[in-house]
């Protein structure tokens, strides 16, 4: 099937009252030992964030946003595929893929939906302007979920490929975070021939021999880092990519357990100065959380890492690349580790705020990026 069919995101209001009822119902762990973040999201702030969930938060302001652009289903390669496209009013617009990652969704992006394709209207020019798709991975948000293995970033790639040439583009650009990136490199490494140029917030690549010998001051940070990641920050990816439906009953399950299992991330992975909500207001961390529990995606989404995790740093790129390191992303590589696997690096460039959610946390510096990058290839 080719079919492309509108579509609206609408929550029955039984699940908004489930979901209040499980609140009210959580058995809560005893407090953590420490006065602070090293166990894990504290019990006196998961409380707070529930309680407001439960009592003060408005899924539908956040429902009536997403359903404010238009959004789609099609099926591909087997599974439905729910999207945003949003066309720019300039006809001349760069076609531009965008991919979330985990515990991202598509909610991380409405931000950057006007700015991007209608440019003039916010501080650009019509050369700037892109046309958008904002695809949800299967298996999160409004995607199906795939009910046999197989449904990897290699996969994903080629379906993203397919949908944009439905879509009637015969060449785009392809930007990504997270999965978004792993999903953007392939579609690179894949190289289908529509695709003409990538851009990732995330390029993963390991040292060179060089800089291990000689590591610059920027690299010794990054390594520094990766060995943080490792040791006290990785634990969420050791089960989702050994035993995610182990952990999927209890996501699936208990909203509180849901929120802290996401909440965290938000923690660890922004520039928040130790407070999630120093980056991102409690409503944007509740909308995303949301957008995982009343699709019940917590499994799913957690088996991606079971399918793929060990792809993350496969292969080389040689389409035209661009990169925007932010100072608080999980993994930041230098320039000259990235140039080892993104081998036509176009566009680099190191900013002074922002983390892991690029988009989420500083939509106007991702906005700029975005701008740079596509007067970079022309």
């Amino acid at each position: 099937m080719t079919e492309i069919r509108p579509f609206t995101i609408d929550v029955p209001q039984s699940d908004i009252d489930d979901l209040r009822d499980r609140l009210a119902r959580t058995r809560w762990p005893e407090a953590e030992t420490v006065d602070d973040w090293t166990q894990g999201i504290p019990l006196a702030y998961t409380q707070e964030l529930c309680a407001y969930w439960a009592d003060g938060y408005d899924w539908r302001r956040c429902e009536a946003g997403l359903n404010a652009h238009p959004n789609f289903l099609t099926e591909i390669d087997g599974l439905d595929v729910h999207f945003q496209h949003i066309r720019s009013p300039h006809e001349d617009a760069t076609p531009l893929v965008v991919t979330h990652g985990w515990p991202g969704t598509i909610v991380e992006f409405q931000a950057i939906i006007e700015p991007l394709t209608n440019p003039t209207a916010h501080g650009g020019s019509a050369d700037d302007a892109f046309h958008l798709v904002l695809p949800s991975l299967p298996g999160y948000g409004w995607s199906a979920r795939p009910s046999t293995a197989g449904t990897g970033v290699d996969r994903i790639a080629t379906m993203w490929d397919d949908l944009m040439g439905r879509l009637g583009y015969d060449t785009y650009v392809a930007q990504g975070g997270d999965w978004g990136s792993a999903v953007t490199t392939f579609i690179g490494m894949q190289d289908r021939g529509r695709c003409r140029a990538i851009h990732t917030n995330m390029p993963v690549a390991g040292p060179t021999p060089e800089s291990l010998e000689s590591p610059t001051p920027q690299e010794v940070s990054a390594m520094e880092g990766l060995g943080h990641y490792d040791t006290w920050d990785s634990g969420y990816s050791k089960q989702q990519s050994t035993r995610p439906q182990t952990l999927g009953y209890g996501l699936v399950d208990s909203p509180a357990g849901q929120a802290a299992w996401i909440a965290e991330k938000f923690w660890a992975w922004t520039d928040c100065d130790g407070h999630p909500e120093n980056a991102l207001t409690r409503d944007q961390i509740l909308d995303d959380v949301s957008a995982y529990w009343f699709t019940a995606t917590g499994a799913s989404s957690a088996r991606l890492y079971w399918e793929s995790f060990a792809q993350f740093g496969d292969g080389t790129v040689d389409v035209p690349t661009g990169c925007s390191i932010f100072p608080k992303e999980i993994i930041r590589c230098s320039r000259r580790w990235a140039e080892q696997r993104y081998t036509n690096i176009v566009y680099w460039n190191e900013l002074e705020k922002g983390g892991h959610f690029a988009a989420f946390e500083q939509p106007g510096t991702f906005v700029d990026e975005m701008r740079a990058f596509n007067r970079a290839i022309g």
